[in-house]
């Protein structure tokens, strides 16, 4: 099996409109930003996106906010979006903040194939409405489900026929 491709927009040819994505990077560092680009130029919308951030105006996912790309964001920063905010005090764009560690542990539990985590961020807050709680050795803890995306997207040195990546200065 050979998952090499020539080009960005070759490799997500699978992605169609509302698609799930994560996307990885911190801040704006490692982020898939020939990926983004190329999501850009394919005009492929009403997706759903999980980053750890927003990117800015003119950067990252940003870029896609530009075009209307993005029906929800699933992200634990976001404050250095214009347009994005613009957004969603408008109301049309879909947000769920979540903690970091929360989006990290969710991400990894898709990962494992487990269907959800236990944490204590967010538990007796505004997070916590509607959602399961339990208690474990004396403390409450929120049940948050592992995330269902269809692609994760990731930025790498280099990839191996087979799929594996090598990272690099990461």
């Amino acid at each position: 099996m050979n998952k090499v491709f020539s080009s960005a927009r070759e490799a997500l040819h699978d992605i169609t409109d509302g698609a799930t994505l994560m996307l990885g990077g911190f801040g704006l560092c490692g982020i898939p930003e020939n990926s983004i680009t190329a999501l850009q130029e394919m005009g492929v919308k009403n997706l759903t996106c999980i980053s750890n951030n927003a990117g800015v105006d003119d950067f990252g996912i940003g870029l896609m906010l530009q075009r209307r790309q993005v029906k929800k964001m699933i992200a634990s920063y976001v404050g250095e979006n214009a347009e994005f905010e613009r957004q969603l005090l408008s109301g049309e764009l879909e947000v769920e903040l979540i903690p970091q560690g929360t989006l990290a542990t969710r991400c990894m539990a898709a990962g494992y194939g487990m269907p959800a985590i236990f944490t204590p961020a967010g538990t007796g807050t505004e997070v916590a409405e509607g959602k399961e709680t339990r208690t474990f050795n004396g403390k409450e803890y929120l049940m948050e489900l592992a995330f269902e995306a269809d692609f994760a997207l990731v930025k790498a040195w280099k990839g191996h026929t087979a799929g594996n990546l090598v990272y690099r200065s990461t």
